[in-house]
């Protein structure tokens, strides 16, 4: 009596597992897909902030405002680029105010970051930004006077 009541009861679980696994198997996508988002967004929230900083310590360090915002620029770009950033989604500020010695620089970045391409987050945009501030060189805001 107890070897057939426990073969029926064999018998009578045979599809639970196909249907413990369709339970979990979304889930489990789930879970990966917003592990990527994740790491997308913060990736590109640690890019932006390279971005800025670079841009306001090379603006910071540089002889005088004239040179120094295109060099700011042209890196913010290239660190962007290093990065992975598209750069024409990057909107960039660099702003030296007067551009005094121990006057502060500062520079600005954002980024959207796009997961269109991850099943159920495809309407889902994040837009990642930062700020830097840097005090501009002592001796190098301004060019050397001729004697």
């Amino acid at each position: 009596m107890v070897r057939s009541c426990s073969g029926r009861l064999l018998r009578d679980e045979s599809g639970n597992a196909l249907i413990e696994a369709a339970l979990v198997i979304p889930l489990v996508l789930v879970f990966v897909f917003g592990v990527v988002a994740v790491g997308r967004v913060v990736h590109a929230q640690i890019a932006v902030q390279s971005v800025v900083r670079e841009a306001s310590r090379t603006l910071a360090v540089a002889a005088s405002a004239d040179t120094g915002l295109p060099a700011a620029e042209t890196r913010a770009l290239a660190v962007a680029a290093g990065h992975g950033l598209e750069l024409d989604r990057l909107q960039l500020d660099v702003d030296a105010g007067a551009f005094d010695r121990g006057g502060m620089v500062r520079a600005a970045a954002s980024y959207p970051v796009t997961l269109g391409d991850l099943p159920l987050l495809s309407l889902v945009e994040v837009t990642v930004s930062s700020t830097d501030e840097q005090r501009v060189e002592q001796y190098r805001s301004r060019t050397a006077a001729a004697p």
